[in-house]
């Protein structure tokens, strides 16, 4: 943000974003569980680290999760070759808990960068969607 916007400025501003990306979040997500019984691949992208979860909605379960924050990863858990290895994880994970497909929630995020290197990664390790 600008250098001389005033504090209050960048509350409303802030505050805003999150809206918007609440908004595009939930958009997602009534899209996802308007079309099947499939679980779904949600994925959470903070500044340090990228995380990915297959839930099953109709049973409220977390079946597999996967993540750069976990003790085996020791390198950098924001670049988009950290993505795409826990991409091959959580595929790995879901196809030995028998989960071959599943909905690809991106939350709020755009398909681009680290989230598009995650779905090509789960996708090139078996995962369907």
């Amino acid at each position: 943000m600008k250098a001389n916007m005033s504090a209050a400025k960048k509350a409303r501003r802030s505050k805003m974003t999150n809206a918007l990306f609440k908004k595009r979040q939930s958009r997602t997500r009534y899209r996802i569980a308007s079309h099947g019984t499939r679980p779904r691949l949600s994925i959470f992208r903070s500044g340090k680290h990228i995380y990915a979860q297959v839930i099953d909605d109709s049973q409220a379960v977390t079946l597999a999760s996967a993540s750069t924050a976990e003790k085996e990863d020791k390198g950098k858990g924001y670049n988009v070759e950290s993505a795409s290895s826990v991409g091959k994880k959580i595929a790995e994970r879901a196809l030995a808990k028998g989960v071959k497909q599943v909905m690809f929630d991106r939350g709020g995020y755009i398909y681009h960068g680290r989230v598009k290197a995650l779905a090509d990664a789960a996708r090139a390790s078996g995962l369907e969607f």
